[in-house]
Formats: C-alpha cells, sequence, structure tokens
C-alpha cells in the first residue's frame, strides 16, 4: 500500500472506515467467521472483508458512519457498488474458489455515531444482479 497523504496519517475518513472495518471483522470472528482476505483487490475493484464459516464464503462489504446525517451506513450500497463487489468476488472465486462452497454477499453496518459503536451484519445482503 501506497504510504498515506498529510504526513503519514490517514484523512479523517479513511481512518473511521479502517476502525470500521477491524470492528466488523472483530464481530465476524467472534461470531465464527474467518477472514480469509481483507481489502481484497481486482484491478480497481475491491472486497472489503472475505469471511468464511464452514462452507459458506461471505463477500462482505462495510459501511461505516461516524455522524448521523446522510442516512444509514449501507444507503451508500447501491447497485453499482454491489457490481464493483460482484466483479472483485468473481476474481476471487476463479483464484481461490473451492467445490462445494456456498457463496454470498453480505453487508456490515458499523455506526459510530454514539458512545459505543453498534454492529449489525445483514446475511445474504443482496443477490447478484438483483
Amino acid at each position: 500500500m501506497s504510504p498515506a497523504p498529510h504526513g503519514g496519517k490517514l484523512p479523517p475518513g479513511h481512518e473511521a472506515g479502517r476502525r470500521g472495518e477491524q470492528l466488523a471483522a472483530d464481530h465476524l470472528a467472534a461470531k465464527g467467521w474467518t477472514i480469509l482476505a481483507r481489502n481484497y483487490r481486482a484491478g480497481p475493484k475491491e472486497i472489503d472483508l472475505v469471511a468464511r464459516r464452514g462452507s459458506t464464503v461471505a463477500f462482505v462489504e462495510v459501511k461505516t458512519r461516524t455522524t448521523r446525517s446522510g442516512g444509514t451506513p449501507l444507503d451508500p450500497v447501491g447497485w453499482r457498488k454491489r457490481r464493483a463487489v460482484e466483479t472483485a468476488a468473481r476474481r476471487w472465486v476463479h483464484e481461490s474458489g473451492r467445490p462445494g462452497t456456498t457463496y454470498r454477499f453480505d453487508a456490515v453496518s458499523v455506526d459510530m455515531t454514539g458512545h459505543a459503536p453498534q454492529i449489525e451484519h445483514l446475511p445474504d445482503a443482496w443477490r447478484p444482479g438483483g
């Protein structure tokens, strides 16, 4: 990864996003998921987390909010973002997939607007092409 701008520090939004991804990964791990990849890239497309539990692999989009404006943390997961994650997921399956595996697209909402972060895991948040 290239050095962060601003004297080596990430911009505030990026810091919150990274913290949200870490909280999401910790939350999934506590629920029995193994994190297989973080920030998996297929060209310009990215998957925040790839996680496995049993024979299920979830491609996880993490959305973090630090303010109450702009709707819920999952509002930005529109069709363009879903298509980008789906494209990267196809590459991951081609490179690392195994027979007998079920694949799905999950989302994790990390709301950091209150005293303690609130984390919500939405299994099977969308279907490809949906």
